[in-house]
């Protein structure tokens, strides 16, 4: 294991705000990348089933505010990875042969086939029929939700490390099952609910930009039916975001028992089944949620799903914790007498017997170089940093559900005015329009949510977050955050800078519409309405 004395604390908080900084980043273009790339394979399927040359040019405007978000989005990914090999160095040895299994197949599989696929959309146009065409926007869709896919089984291992075992004699986690780390439930879940997510951006994004359209009296046709497309996708996909959103509480419910507990602020366990705290002021110090509006059985239900299951609270998880760290203390005393002796199979079948709880003994290693040096006073503390922040979970996880009821609300109005030919409404509209930053607070909440909610673990129950840093110094992980925050904020105002500028030409500032002037006759504008 790593030698204790050489873990600095702040290298770690650095560390991981390095990592925090950079993912926030990149997701602000993920999750617009999944959702346009569906809506444009939607378009272009209207547009080969009716033959209308306008829906054709919606799929290539939308689809020239894809390519310049993919673009930003790959020059801000490909960074992340290389961190696990600079900042989290003893992370990428310890579970490498398990988490980076899925970010290769990630690269070989999706990234490469989606990069090729923008490409032959861009410059496919004219050289391919339009079936052909049709069937590279889909598979374009397709790598998106590929590359997302082996991303979030990689980070759904973290959350619920399944189908892989600690082997003493390399001392590193190894797969036993890979079926059972693909087929992960939590990965599983995860993975529905976070493109459903990106569905719901791509929507929002295009309602509003429609909606600025049709408010400035400017390409009528267009707008409204990219507005009709983005509200029936809109509210089928927010829908879904809180159905599966619900699945993914489920599944939490089972195997991150302390995540669901800090984001209910719930500090003691309730009589089944629990109540749901709507509104409240969680305080770490008292540990008591004040002002605490509840719903009734409403926790108990969404958790276990039954009227008789119980959801523990934080005081008895910590007191299980604390027994799991005694455990796990006695599991690193086996382990060093199983590596003293490595063909002594009592002692073996003694740690393997324990081996389960010796992620819970290296927690106390944040106050002593030998977790047999640790007392009830440690272990103690070691057992209450398992909870995480709760008041940042607890309004990050009510900020994020309230959101997504707000896009149901969004998407089932324009649903409705599109549907009886009603908008015209600028009321609605300029809500719409503003509306266009929502979905990304919602999704960088969720990542909060998710990835704050896991602390102190990087991999759940297996490897402390503070263990998994490589050998920086404060100054080398300070120089280099400070530069990604200056290369990821001009990449951000660049990309900003574009879209924006090809929202404002419009379609026609593309030459898919006629400029004043020019003779309708000469243009595709005959066939548009």
């Amino acid at each position: 294991m790593i030698d204790p004395p050489l873990i600095d604390l702040h290298v770690v908080d650095l560390s991981r705000l390095q990592f925090a900084v950079t993912a926030l980043y990149h997701f602000l273009f993920v999750p617009l990348t999944l959702g346009l790339a569906l809506i444009m394979a939607i378009m272009e399927s209207v547009y080969v089933m009716t033959g209308r040359v306008i829906w054709r040019q919606m799929t290539r405007f939308w689809g020239v505010l894809f390519g310049i978000n993919f673009a930003m989005g790959v020059a801000t990914g490909i960074t992340m990875e290389f961190q696990f090999g600079t900042n989290w160095a003893y992370y990428s040895h310890y579970v490498g042969d398990i988490f980076g299994a899925p970010l290769a197949i990630e690269g070989l599989m999706a990234f490469f086939l989606e990069s090729t696929l923008v490409g032959l959309f861009f410059f496919g146009w004219d050289r391919l029929s339009t079936l052909q065409h049709l069937a590279v926007t889909w598979l374009t869709a397709l790598g998106a939700n590929l590359s997302a896919l082996w991303i979030l089984i990689a980070n759904g291992w973290m959350q619920n490390p399944v189908g892989a075992r600690f082997n003493f004699e390399t001392m590193r986690m190894e797969v036993t099952d890979f079926a059972a780390v693909v087929f992960n439930p939590v990965a599983q879940s995860k993975f529905v609910h976070t493109v459903s997510a990106g569905y719901v951006t791509g929507s929002v994004f295009v309602l509003a930009i429609s909606a600025y359209y049709l408010l400035r009296g400017r390409n009528q046709a267009f707008a409204r039916r990219s507005m009709a497309v983005a509200a029936s996708f809109g509210l089928a996909s927010a829908l879904s975001v809180v159905v599966l959103g619900d699945e993914s509480g489920y599944t939490a419910s089972a195997d991150q028992k302390m995540k669901v507990a800090a984001i209910e602020a719930e500090w003691e366990t309730q009589p089944a089944p629990a109540s749901f705290t709507l509104f409240g002021f969680p305080d770490r110090d008292t540990q008591q949620t004040t002002a605490a509006l509840r719903i009734p059985w409403a926790l108990g239900l969404i958790a276990t799903r039954s009227l008789d299951g119980e959801v523990a609270g934080i005081r008895e998880l910590v007191a299980r914790n604390r027994q799991r760290i005694e455990n796990g203390i006695a599991a690193h005393a086996a382990l060093q007498a199983v590596r003293a002796d490595r063909t002594n199979l009592v002692k073996q079948q003694a740690f393997q017997a324990l081996a389960d709880d010796l992620g819970y003994g290296l927690l106390t290693l944040r106050y002593v170089d030998d977790p047999a040096k640790a007392d009830a006073a440690i272990i103690d503390r070691a057992a209450w940093d398992t909870v995480p922040n709760v008041p940042v979970l607890f309004w990050s996880f009510r900020v994020m559900v309230g959101l997504g009821f707000f896009f149901i609300a969004l998407f089932a109005t324009a649903f409705y005015l599109s549907a009886t030919r009603r908008l015209d409404s600028p009321r609605f509209l300029r809500i719409a329009m503003w509306s266009l930053p929502l979905p990304w607070v919602a999704a960088e909440l969720g990542w909060v949510v998710a990835e704050y909610g896991r602390q102190p673990w990087a991999i759940d129950g297996v490897l402390p977050t503070f263990l998994g840093v490589s050998s920086r110094s404060a100054g080398e992980v300070t120089l280099s955050l400070l530069g990604f925050v200056v290369l990821y904020t001009t990449l951000a105002v660049v990309d900003v800078f574009l879209l924006r500028r090809t929202i404002k030409a419009g379609p026609d500032g593309l030459g898919y519409w006629p400029r004043k002037g020019q003779d309708p006759a000469t243009s595709h504008s005959a066939l548009t309405d």
